[in-house]
């Protein structure tokens, strides 16, 4: 960054270092300028060849740890033996004890079923994050199923579902013959349309399985109510099933209730999702957050249309009918363009 290369006086020894510094941060400006400006032309009609060197796609991995930093520094370890795929966000929430990685790495017009950078990266992330977390041992305020809860593989760019859908399909295919674990596949990837929600819903996402607000240890049966799309058709209390998936861009949007009233805040939740006649698109569940703190947690499946700005709004509204004090809401990942750019500036180096 500029401001870390700044220094006054007339320190001559540090100039070389400083040269080097700005030029480094200009060749990552320009590189990203560059990027946009090739996907303008594309825009407009033309550079069929710098398009297609401009298909991005995401993958968001989230797992089940957030504590055990060895787990995590080893995880991420893994991911950086491919340097095509990086890794531009991760946000860590210990009250959860949940984690969330975004890969991001250029796509071919036509990806292959034996190897992506991206979905390579990600199938090492799951590896190490089987061999080093025992999900029988994990507890935390959210709903899970596995140790790698949810895999979804979002274009960015000019990619389309149906790469990505590949990758994801790929993927599944991979983590069930050769880590034996259930996956299960939804949206763009999954042959039977099913959506992510419905999927968890069969699968008991929705129900504490210790107490009214705590998931803890791994599943009490071995045996599935649904077949998955990939992998053994029993499951292990130590590695719990993955669904995998590939959608347009889905945002996470949380907003903090001061209260321990989850009751309250689940009714707030249900009124604000479109399951319970609320705003369109939006998907809400009321989960504890900390000692003092109830979560309305928010899928946006349209950001573009309903934002975390009409979130905010409507939760205040109806905490405010419920008697309750409302703190101001967070995304948990970057937009899009931040992640492409910050992927550029990444990629240049």
């Amino acid at each position: 960054m500029v401001d870390d290369c700044s220094t006054a006086g007339p320190h001559s020894s540090l100039k070389p270092w400083l040269n080097n510094c700005l030029l480094s941060h200009f060749i990552i400006s320009i590189s990203s300028l560059n990027f946009w400006a090739d996907l303008k032309q594309v825009e407009r009609g033309g550079g069929e060849e710098k398009m297609l060197s401009k298909m991005l796609a995401c993958g968001k991995v989230y797992i089940s740890e957030s504590r055990n930093r060895a787990a995590l520094e080893s995880i991420e370890r893994a991911a950086k033996l491919f340097p095509e795929a990086a890794i531009v966000n991760k946000f860590i929430d210990d009250t959860y004890n949940r984690v969330g990685y975004t890969i991001v790495s250029r796509l071919t017009p036509k990806p292959s079923q034996d190897s992506c950078p991206l979905k390579d990266a990600v199938f090492a992330i799951v590896k190490v994050a089987l061999e080093t977390i025992d999900f029988e041992l994990h507890s935390g305020t959210h709903p899970r199923l596995g140790v790698v809860d949810h895999i979804c593989f979002h274009p960015l760019a000019h990619a389309s579902l149906d790469q990505t859908a590949v990758v994801a399909k790929s993927l599944a295919a991979d983590i069930g013959s050769k880590l034996k674990v259930p996956t299960f596949l939804y949206g763009a990837a999954g042959e039977r349309g099913r959506l992510l929600d419905s999927v968890r819903r069969e699968l008991g996402y929705f129900k504490p399985n210790s107490g009214s607000i705590l998931w803890s240890g791994g599943s009490k049966s071995e045996s599935l109510p649904l077949e998955p799309d990939a992998g053994p058709t029993q499951v292990s209390p130590t590695k719990g099933v993955i669904l995998i998936g590939t959608t347009h861009w889905v945002a996470n949007y949380n907003v903090p209730v001061f209260s321990t009233d989850i009751a309250a805040v689940r009714r707030i939740a249900k009124h604000v999702s479109e399951r319970g006649g609320g705003l369109p698109s939006v998907q809400a569940m009321g989960l504890a957050h900390g000692d003092d703190i109830t979560e309305v947690a928010c899928n946006l499946l349209k950001p573009n249309e309903v934002g975390g700005d009409r979130i905010q709004v409507e939760v205040e509204r109806l905490a405010k009918e419920e008697g309750l004090c409302v703190g101001k809401g967070y995304f948990t990942d970057l937009i899009p363009d931040e992640i492409i750019e910050r992927y550029m500036k990444l990629s240049s180096h």
